[in-house]
């Protein structure tokens, strides 16, 4: 589904990808870990093209490496930055209404799905997002990404600044997606989410994978986790 191989990124002369290999397949949870500055936010702009880089990032077999973002969105890859990006002068229904493709005709979503996974949204439908709560402005990202119908999601930092409840409701979407058959590739901090949903997981480190196994590896990896992930 989508294959990354020696890829390297670039913010002008800076260096910040160093060959950088893996792949998502149809309907798993991958989640990216590795602690600030690691390079995982810089892989996930790279695979949209919103940085300049060099190596092989395959889609589906097609190569996406020097398209657009809007192409790659369109080709079903949905993204979720770490600022969220929401529009703060439109109403909830009107930013789920941006994210749809087209006339939204065919989609697996609607806004019907997207109230029942988070009810407080409905709620809120006619309210402007930007005097939502961070967690209400998470879940409205996590579901105007939802409404272009992409096969593959990437999401940043879902959790940060989250409190518990919203952490473990975020948890819960994310295997809805999986249950639907939608691929997601992971960043995130909170082990613990990480490790209780992914079915696999990768670590960086100075712009490089240092590790690539399961949640059970990880957890049995001492050395990986002291040297890479703790604090």
């Amino acid at each position: 589904m989508l294959k990354i191989d020696n890829l390297h990124a670039f913010y002008g002369k800076s260096h910040v990808l160093h060959g950088v290999s893996f792949e998502v397949q149809a309907g798993e949870i991958v989640a990216l870990l590795g602690r600030n500055g690691s390079g995982r936010s810089t892989t996930a702009r790279a695979i949209m093209g919103l940085v300049d880089c060099q190596g092989t990032v395959l889609w589906n077999d097609q190569h996406i490496a020097q398209k657009k973002p809007y192409q790659i969105a369109h080709l079903g890859i949905g993204y979720v930055p770490e600022n969220r990006d929401i529009f703060p002068k439109l109403t909830v229904q009107q930013n789920l209404l941006l994210g749809q493709k087209g006339n939204g005709q065919g989609s697996r979503w609607s806004f019907d799905d997207m109230y029942a996974m988070f009810p407080r949204l409905k709620e809120r439908e006619h309210t402007e997002a930007g005097v939502l709560s961070g967690g209400e402005q998470q879940m409205l990202t996590l579901c105007r990404t939802l409404m272009g119908d992409p096969d593959l999601i990437i999401i940043d930092e879902p959790t940060e600044g989250l409190a518990p409840k919203i952490v473990e409701l975020v948890g819960q979407y994310l295997q809805t997606l999986k249950a639907r058959g939608i691929s997601v590739l992971l960043i995130e901090q909170k082990l613990t989410i990480a490790m209780d949903i992914s079915d696999r997981v990768l670590v960086m480190g100075h712009g490089r994978i240092v590790f690539s196994g399961t949640p059970q590896a990880l957890r049995d990896d001492v050395y990986t986790r002291k040297e890479w992930l703790e604090v």
